[in-house]
């Protein structure tokens, strides 16, 4: 993929050509060979101007490219300082806004991800005081159980026992006759 350089510098580079070209048809009878010995280092400048020209358009995109990919990374203090009031100017000040709220957003969200850790140890002591209240209650219960166990096998007994003192006073009370 050809770079941005070569891309502005390769148009300047064709049209200075070809304006040379053009000019050296329509005036060919009448150049001399001193035009020739200008033609050399006219060609060799407009070279280095179209590479010159591109460097100086590539270089800010170059830039630019590279402190987007260290906030692509997770460097949030990467910033481009471009004081032009050209296009470039104005994609460095959108490119500095999209890098303060990612930084924003990520400051907010570290603090959402703290509140969220307080939060949920707070709920898992809360968890835990409520699970040992269940363990209490239940010893508790089951405790409470196993008195009332005690106790029906202690009312059985009792039941028994009065089932057995009826049955030995019916036998040594007297009947009584109908009349």
């Amino acid at each position: 993929m050809p770079s941005v350089s070569s891309k502005v510098a390769y148009p300047i580079i064709l049209t200075g050509l070809f304006i040379i070209v053009v000019f050296v048809s329509i005036y060919y009878e009448l150049l001399g060979p001193n035009f020739y010995i200008i033609l050399i280092p006219l060609t060799a400048f407009l070279f280095l101007f179209g590479f010159a020209v591109g460097q100086r358009l590539a270089f800010p995109v170059k830039k630019l490219l590279k402190e987007a990919d260290y906030l692509s990374k997770g460097n949030l203090d990467s910033r481009f300082n471009l004081e032009t009031k050209d296009e470039l100017g104005q994609l460095a000040k959108t490119f500095n806004k999209i890098a303060e709220e990612f930084e924003e957003n990520k400051s907010k969200i570290d603090s959402l991800d703290k509140n969220i850790q307080l939060r949920t140890k707070a709920l898992e002591e809360i968890i835990n005081v409520l699970e040992q209240k269940v363990k209490n209650r239940t010893i508790e219960l089951e405790k409470v159980a196993g008195e009332l166990e005690v106790l029906q096998g202690q009312l059985k007994n009792k039941d028994k026992e009065i089932l057995n003192l009826k049955s030995q006073v019916s036998k040594k009370s007297p009947k009584k006759k109908k009349v």
